[in-house]
């Protein structure tokens, strides 16, 4: 089930969150708890129920190897610890292996070794490797003693909690947990409702109206016939396009899930912060996918060596990280080349700052403004590289794209633009055609509005927190209930705007729920 779909947005959401307070309105906390369970269930089952047994059996024998790990915790046994965790740890990942990866072996094995075996076409549960590593996680804190919180009801609710079952966040228990065994999150509490719907309204927003609206740019490029010489205004055109529209649909999706988790009065951890704005490779990582880089700093890189064994070992430990983060992403070696890209540009930044604070002497906190917006441009210029990995469907796909951005078939201006390229440059012999992978005018207004929106206007935490401290400050106690009621009124036409929108175009994934 689409968090952008009809069916969420006016069944299962008011039907979920109506009984859940009802439920707790009457002082039955549990059964509530029990409800957002069994709601949860249903709600990944909705798209294939055949692989629920699938999450139900993942989570039952998880909680059991995490309860024989507290147990044996207890009993000062290191090396019964070690061999649990390691028989868990293991299994989760051989699981993760057989649906994530063995279509992946197979055929990298057919190509290398030219031989024909088929096991037929393995389908993946979708959100296997969010809640695989969700659990992982819980395991080895387990391990390491610092789990305090094992009511199977509030386990069940932390892995399957449908705000973030499918696409994340990564969360960790300590995050998720003890926030179930609160009394306040069952009661209905129309602050945090509010702000759960402004989140989820600008996530839709950003899905239904941004994402889904330049997304019709991006595929005439990467999904170009091999015979199609893509031109540089084609190339960096679909780049570009999928670059903006990757950003916004995995931040409304990230709002989306904050919001609908604030409705139910629990905090999700933030995912997204602003990672077009980054400065360098290693702030954007600080910025994109955060929960998802702290899974793999805290449960990998550190494991490996971190920054402790040397800056040669810590480059290594870096690539190592970021390829099997590509991995992660994707069964295929277009993430194996993104993950590597992106592992070579966090060493190459952690030297460069290496050389210029203890050889150059310079203060990188003093940089000027323009050398901090040549920065900004220089660490999205790598990160579209990058991405042209990410999206396309195979290695020559992506080589046909990079070559084209090069400039290797030449730049030639769309019809359209015949008349006001020869009014500026008239000396200049200029090529102009018909672009089948470029739209024009068009397709630039999108690509320029979407990338300022991204660098400089402000995102959705920093809004929502504005006018909440506004609201907060200027609006007197008595009147902020009918005036969030009042709210909750426009929020709702807004949401049937959108939904007519989201509707009229055809009800589209998020893209993160391919990984």
């Amino acid at each position: 089930m689409l968090f952008n779909s009809y069916e969420f947005i006016f069944l299962f959401l008011p039907v979920t969150a109506a009984v859940f307070f009802a439920l707790s309105g009457v002082g039955w906390a549990r059964a509530a708890a029990g409800w957002l369970g069994l709601a949860s269930v249903f709600f990944y089952g909705y798209w294939s129920p055949r692989f629920v047994p699938l999450l139900l059996g993942s989570i039952v024998v998880n909680y059991a190897m995490g309860h024989a790990l507290l147990v044996q915790r207890q009993r000062g046994a290191e090396r019964a610890l070690r061999g649990i965790l390691f028989v868990a740890v293991a299994a989760n990942l051989l699981v993760l292996a057989y649906f994530k990866y063995a279509n992946f072996f197979v055929d990298s094995l057919n190509m290398a070794a030219g031989i024909g075996l088929d096991f037929g076409r393995i389908v993946l549960p979708i959100g296997i490797s969010f809640f695989t590593f969700t659990q992982i996680a819980y395991l080895v804190d387990t391990y390491q003693g610092k789990v305090k919180e094992t009511n199977p009801l509030h386990y069940l609710l932390f892995v399957t909690y449908f705000p973030h079952l499918i696409a994340g966040p990564v969360l960790h228990h300590k995050e998720m947990m003890p926030q179930f065994a609160l009394a306040q999150t069952y009661r209905f509490q129309l602050p945090n409702f509010c702000i759960g719907v402004a989140f989820f309204l600008i996530g839709l927003f950003k899905k239904v109206v941004l994402a889904d609206g330049i997304q019709p740019f991006v595929g005439p490029v990467f999904d170009a016939p091999p015979g199609h010489a893509l031109t540089g205004l084609e190339a960096w055109g679909g780049a570009l396009a999928y670059t903006m529209q990757l950003y916004f649909d995995f931040s409304g999706y990230s709002d989306m899930a904050v919001g609908l988790s604030k409705m139910f009065n629990v905090d999700l951890p933030l995912n997204f912060n602003s990672p077009y704005k980054a400065e360098n490779i290693v702030d954007f990582w600080r910025r994109w996918h955060m929960t998802l880089s702290r899974f793999l700093r805290d449960y990998l890189y550190i494991p490996l060596g971190g920054n402790r064994k040397g800056r040669y070992r810590r480059h290594l430990n870096l690539f190592i990280t970021m390829v099997l983060g590509g991995l992660w992403h994707g069964a295929g070696w277009t993430f194996v080349a993104w993950g590597a890209l992106h592992g070579i540009y966090l060493a190459i930044n952690h030297a460069w700052r290496s050389f210029r604070e203890s050889v150059l002497g310079h203060d990188l906190s003093r940089s000027s403004r323009l050398g901090r917006c040549a920065s900004v441009a220089l660490t999205l210029l790598v990160v579209v590289v990058a991405w042209v990995f990410f999206r396309a469907t195979s290695f020559e796909a992506a080589l046909r794209v990079l070559a084209g951005m090069i400039g290797q078939n030449g730049w030639i201006l769309p019809t359209e633009w015949r008349s006001g390229a020869e009014a500026l440059l008239p000396a200049i012999n200029l090529q102009v055609a018909d672009l089948p992978a470029f739209s024009g005018t068009r397709q630039l207004l999108w690509i320029v509005g979407l990338l300022l929106a991204a660098v400089l206007l402000p995102n959705s935490q920093t809004l929502v927190g504005r006018v909440t401290q506004a609201l907060s400050v200027r609006i007197p106690v008595l009147l902020q209930e009918p005036l969030a009621w009042a709210g909750l009124g426009s929020a709702s036409l807004v949401l049937v705007l959108m939904a007519a929108i989201n509707g009229s175009r055809g009800v589209s994934e998020f893209i993160y729920f391919n990984f």
